[in-house]
């Protein structure tokens, strides 16, 4: 069992935290985001996604499959606002079978620099305070994603490490979970491995060729993850779940009538090397910022 903090009144990360997020790999702050902000976050994407055009961009984002990887779309999104599609939601012709907001999978990667409202949500100070907490010496934010988790249809996230798409040296990325609805079994929550980070280190990089914008995964560590350690990490609507770049995660496709909204901020250390081959690069006229 994975400890729970109440972080309702928030100042600090203190001593079991710290214990807690090393030993597990996994800090889980109930309480720490109001419900009022996550209802704002909520409407902010609202108006986004109303925005958005559908006829333009078609992107379908799945984890068991790179095919949108090789796509510009994808690729230009480290440093824009773009909308990923759930599989399936399109006909042969390409007519979308669903509303739009109830047909994407995700938006990223950069609300926390774009969007005024996601850019102050990102860098309140609690954030600020839970990663330098936890060793980060100079955070930079580095990537924000909104996830939808659709009633039906959202799909399944693979057991993975973040640090296989966002990697330092050493490793430092840090994933700020942020439950924007109840995340229950039922709707798809978060699974983690306990401990998981200490099994043999980063098993797999997601690599960018910088010349030819091709990508490919190589496999470090071909060790299957031991997933019949995984616990279900069901947190309330507010709750943050923070975990390191080598955590195994993943979540059960959502085959409930109820979203599981969520938002999450990667964020990574100044101190240490970003590799050029990373799939995340910004244009030298928007460098990564911090807090």
């Amino acid at each position: 069992m994975i400890p729970r903090f109440n972080a309702r009144n928030f100042t600090k990360i203190t001593p079991e935290m710290l214990t807690c997020y090393k030993d597990q790999g996994v800090l889980v702050l109930e309480h720490l985001v109001s419900a009022d902000t996550c209802d704002i976050l909520r409407q902010q994407m609202a108006k986004l996604v109303q925005d958005f055009d559908v006829t333009e961009h078609r992107t379908v984002f799945s984890s068991t499959s790179e095919a949108h990887a090789q796509e510009s779309y994808f690729l230009e999104s480290g440093h824009k606002i773009h909308f990923f599609f759930e599989e399936g939601v399109f006909d042969k012709v390409g007519q979308l079978q669903k509303p739009i907001d109830l047909a994407l999978n995700k938006a990223g990667h950069a609300m926390h620099d774009l969007d005024p409202v996601f850019n102050d949500f990102c860098r309140q100070p609690a954030f600020e305070t839970i990663t330098k907490g936890l060793g980060l010496v100079d955070p930079l934010l580095l990537q924000s994603m909104y996830i939808f988790k659709q009633p039906q249809i959202g799909g399944e996230v693979v057991c993975h490490q973040d640090a296989t798409y966002l990697r330092t040296e050493p490793q430092s990325c840090i994933g700020l979970w942020v439950a924007l609805e109840d995340a229950t079994i039922e709707n798809g929550c978060l699974w983690g491995i306990p401990g998981g980070h200490k099994q043999g280190g980063l098993k797999a990089a997601f690599r960018r060729d910088p010349e030819t914008n091709q990508t490919w995964t190589e496999i470090l560590d071909d060790t299957p993850y031991d997933e019949g350690k995984k616990i279900p990490l069901e947190v309330t609507k507010g709750s943050v779940i923070v975990f390191g770049g080598l955590f195994p995660h993943m979540s059960y496709a959502n085959k409930s009538a109820h979203s599981r909204h969520a938002f999450t901020l990667h964020i990574i250390d100044k101190t240490t090397h970003y590799p050029a081959d990373n799939w995340l690069t910004r244009p030298k006229d928007m460098p990564l910022r911090g807090f």
